[in-house]
């Protein structure tokens, strides 16, 4: 029961801060920025927040910049959620699209991934076995 609790906090977390992080006026929080999840723990006292940035040769730089902003993101999450403590929140970069790039393009490649039945083979295969 709890944590279908912390998993509705998490998934309110998530759309609030997708909406609150382009009014930060930190210059370094620019671009394409998705807030792809939210763990929070079960006391509610930390949650980590995993961001994807499309621009991946700043997203250091946006990661700094969210991370100096973290107060006010607090704070603005403290007004619309009701909770008794609003987490205080750490940044980590998540690499999982780019993870399912590299494997989709993988899959794609027919060097890597050998096409099962290229010319009906399976077939002749079963027969000789059954004969």
């Amino acid at each position: 029961m709890a944590s279908n609790r912390i998993g509705r906090i998490n998934e309110e977390i998530q759309r609030e801060l997708s909406s609150l992080i382009p009014t930060v006026k930190d210059p370094r929080v620019t671009g394409m920025i998705s807030v792809t999840s939210v763990n929070t723990t079960p006391d509610l006292k930390f949650a980590k927040i995993y961001v994807s940035v499309l621009d991946k040769s700043q997203e250091t730089q946006v990661l700094k910049g969210l991370k100096s902003a973290g107060g006010y993101l607090r704070r603005e999450l403290g007004r619309t959620l009701n909770l008794r403590n609003t987490p205080e929140l750490s940044f980590v970069p998540d690499d999982s699209i780019d993870h399912g790039a590299r494997i989709l393009s993988m899959l794609r490649d027919p060097e890597v991934v050998k096409p099962v039945n290229p010319d009906n083979h399976y077939g002749e295969d079963q027969e000789e076995d059954e004969e």
